[in-house]
């Protein structure tokens, strides 16, 4: 689990890229555009890849149908719209704090749909990775947009229905192994996204009239690396570890777009933000790690096996 754990954080600290390839690579003033991009054709790659290893078993079948749709409408379309207005209307700094809230409603929807209840550890470094990025990112003079704050927060509460759905699926049987499923799943989760953009993105922008090949180079690294690769990584954690560890690792996100802010662009980063970093460093090593086993010689001794008719159900993430 914890080796699954640092992979999966490699998806958040892709994301952080996104913001230095948007602004030096990308053509100005298309968020749609590039969420479409981003989407699609990552997915539509995804599908053909599952297609060469799979056969015609490329597509969902049975209840995956509706539940590919569902997942990706949450994680990818609806997610990256509402966080495009975010991005338009909010300074990063106030989004990104809107989204550190994400691990305490991952709790509280888990605790809902998956009678999972959090670890007092998870959320106290929960709390503590909040406040990180309130110190790396936030700024006292941040403008406070109506409309901003809605979508940025129901971005957040869409991408936290999504990752406990996601958990409570698990992955598509049928496939040949689980590494395959996990490509599908993703897959089929892009372009539902893609194709929820797509016509979107055409009514509000349009297309470009010309893209250079700086531009295409910046898209093709947000669909190959920054989405493909990032929510295959992601998605294989979302339906194996808990659902508020999971989301703990997205706040490395703002700390990898701060440090990358200060390496590549010479923004300054003063002590108030490098406490911040430590404190979301310290808040994700925290919270994802694995307990440590009890020794069998504090264990008690095993309790005699109850009736069948008096047994506890068990708990599962159906």
């Amino acid at each position: 689990m914890r080796n699954l754990a640092v992979t999966t954080a490699v998806a958040p600290a892709l994301w952080g890229t996104t913001y230095l390839v948007t602004t030096e690579l990308l053509p100005d003033g298309r968020p749609l555009l590039a969420g479409t991009l981003r989407a699609l054709p990552a997915g539509l790659l995804l599908i053909a890849v599952v297609a060469a290893l799979a056969g015609r078993r490329s597509l969902p079948t049975g209840a995956w149908w509706w539940r590919a749709a569902v997942l990706g409408f949450l994680n990818i379309g609806l997610f990256f719209a509402l966080l495009f207005v975010a991005a338009y209307r909010l300074p990063g700094g106030i989004a990104a704090v809107l989204g550190a809230l994400g691990p305490f409603v991952v709790a509280a929807i888990a605790f809902a749909l998956l009678d999972q209840r959090p670890a007092v550890r998870v959320l106290l470094a929960g709390a503590a990775g909040l406040a990180g990025v309130a110190l790396l990112v936030l700024r006292s003079d941040a403008a406070l947009d109506p409309l901003g704050l809605a979508a940025a927060t129901a971005g957040m509460v869409s991408m936290s229905f999504g990752t406990v759905l996601g958990r409570r699926w698990g992955t598509p049987p049928g496939l040949p192994d689980r590494r395959t499923a996990l490509l599908a799943l993703t897959g089929w989760q892009l372009t539902v996204g893609g194709l929820l953009l797509a016509p979107v993105m055409l009514l509000v922008e349009g297309l470009p009239s010309t893209l250079t090949w700086t531009n295409l180079g910046g898209f093709g690294y947000l669909s190959l690396i920054g989405t493909a690769g990032a929510y295959f990584l992601w998605f294989r954690g979302v339906t194996a570890l808990a659902p508020a560890r999971v989301t703990l690792l997205g706040l490395l996100s703002p700390v990898v777009a701060a440090l990358l802010g200060w390496l590549v662009l010479d923004q300054s980063l003063s002590p108030g933000q490098l406490l911040g970093a430590t404190a979301v460093l310290a808040a994700v090593v925290l919270g994802t790690r694995t307990p440590a086993p009890t020794p069998a010689s504090d264990r008690a001794a095993p309790a005699p096996a109850a009736a069948p008719d008096r047994a506890a159900p068990a708990l599962s993430g159906r």
